[in-house]
């Protein structure tokens, strides 16, 4: 008995130990009193159709292999930007600056990575987040969607 009392009294010590971590944890994880409810809703604004022409920018028809050198993508993309002026200033460098970046994403993506919504998803916040860093600070791209979609074996 005396050789077990030791073991005894560490083995108590541990859960006794692993027990109050527990209920610290637990009271910090679901303990909601501190925080206040500071978010208010988002209003979306819908744009008519007149207003999201003057804001769109179109890059039709890119033809690139993907990175499995076997297939072919191509796309047509719709560029929405966030002002009238943006616009016009994308239009001026969207085939020397946006088609290269569109281009090295197309090279960089398999087959797998594109199947399905989520892939052709994917592909549009993988170009928009690329774009944006590009573009100066005075405009900002706000969606990119996929008007036209056609990848094939060669």
């Amino acid at each position: 008995m005396k050789k077990m009392l030791p073991w005894l009294v560490s083995i108590l010590l541990a859960i006794t130990l692993i027990a109050i971590v527990a209920i610290i944890l637990l009271n910090s994880l679901f303990d909601d009193s501190g925080k206040k409810e500071t978010t208010e809703p988002v209003k979306v604004e819908t744009l008519s159709a007149d207003e999201r022409v003057e804001v769109t920018s179109e890059l039709k028809d890119i033809k690139r292999n993907l990175l499995d050198n076997d297939y072919i993508l191509i796309a047509s993309f719709a560029f929405q930007l966030d002002s009238k002026k943006s616009k016009e200033e994308f239009e001026k460098i969207k085939d020397i600056l946006i088609r290269p970046i569109i281009n090295s994403v197309i090279a960089d993506t398999t087959v797998e990575q594109l199947n399905g919504s989520k892939g052709q998803d994917m592909l549009a916040s993988k170009i928009l987040n690329l774009i944006n860093q590009k573009l100066p600070e005075k405009q900002k791209l706000i969606k990119v969607e996929i008007t036209n979609f056609m990848m094939s074996p060669i």
